[in-house]
């Protein structure tokens, strides 16, 4: 299937469904179009290979990441929901962008702490409230020179502000917000 196509189809469903859902867990709450974009252009121009994603959902803002990396690129993208990891699989099979993408079921905190091998890219658009708890590991695991993206900074302002805080206080960052979507930070991480 034409990846344009997908994602219309993705960006209708996602709208309808967070429309229609009363339960935050059954919402996709999907990234805008514009910030697709934007995360296209941020992976391209950084000749970003290895992204993390932290929070899957339906896979929408897995394509726009998969799809910008090169053929030898690789996603790991997370998510504690199998129903939504599930979806997300489907729309990568469906796009031919499944060998781009590791998709793991986890708690993004423990995860995170587990791990030792940097990123170039990572980006955040999951459980708001745990990000203080996950930021030192997110800090670590962005390679110097590497990108740090996170979602809804203006939609969510005051949920976010403990992070953007511990973001400014790391010192290991040159960042500023862009009006884009929801809103996101883009922090750049000092060379060692």
């Amino acid at each position: 299937m034409a990846l344009s196509s997908l994602l219309a189809e993705l960006e209708t469903l996602g709208e309808t469904n967070d429309a229609r859902e009363t339960d935050r867990a059954r919402k996709l709450l999907n990234i805008t179009r514009d910030t697709g974009e934007l995360l296209a252009v941020l992976l391209k121009a950084g000749g970003c290979r290895r992204v993390l994603e932290v929070g899957t959902s339906n896979g929408y803002s897995t394509l726009w990441l998969a799809s910008s990396l090169p053929a030898d690129g690789c996603v790991v993208s997370l998510d504690s929901a199998a129903d939504k990891l599930a979806m997300a699989a489907d729309n990568l099979a469906r796009a031919g962008l499944t060998e781009r993408v590791e998709l793991v079921e986890a708690d993004a905190t423990a995860y995170l702490a587990e791990q030792s091998t940097a990123f170039d890219l990572v980006f955040l658009d999951a459980d708001r409230s745990q990000y203080p708890a996950m930021a030192e590991d997110v800090f670590r695991l962005v390679r110097p020179g590497g990108l740090l993206v996170c979602d809804n900074v203006l939609s969510h302002a005051d949920e976010v502000a403990p992070f953007l805080a511990a973001v400014e206080a790391s010192g290991l960052f040159t960042s500023a917000i862009v009006p884009v979507g929801k809103g996101e930070l883009v922090a750049c991480r000092h060379p060692d």
